[in-house]
């Protein structure tokens, strides 16, 4: 099955994710099928903390991907903004 879930990176206590597209048998961190966008939860002024390729992230949506649940949020959060 295919979903869309965050992947970390960033270094310790700073985190930053990768909003992908993976199998969901893959390791968190490990392959990926496609980025569609990031999330930075301690972006501070002027930096970005939530971009979303949407269209992309529709498609993927449209062939059946589940997102994870903070996925879903974050695809909420960017539709709104």
């Amino acid at each position: 099955m295919v979903s869309i879930r965050l992947a970390r990176g960033g270094s310790k206590k700073r985190p930053f994710y990768h909003l992908t597209v993976t199998n969901s048998r893959s390791a968190r961190d490990g392959r990926f099928v496609e980025r569609i966008g990031f999330f930075n939860p301690v972006a501070t002024g002027a930096e970005v903390r939530l971009s979303v390729n949407a269209e992309r992230a529709q498609y993927w949506l449209s062939q059946g991907a589940q997102p994870s649940e903070r996925a879903a949020q974050l695809l909420k959060e960017a539709a709104q903004a």
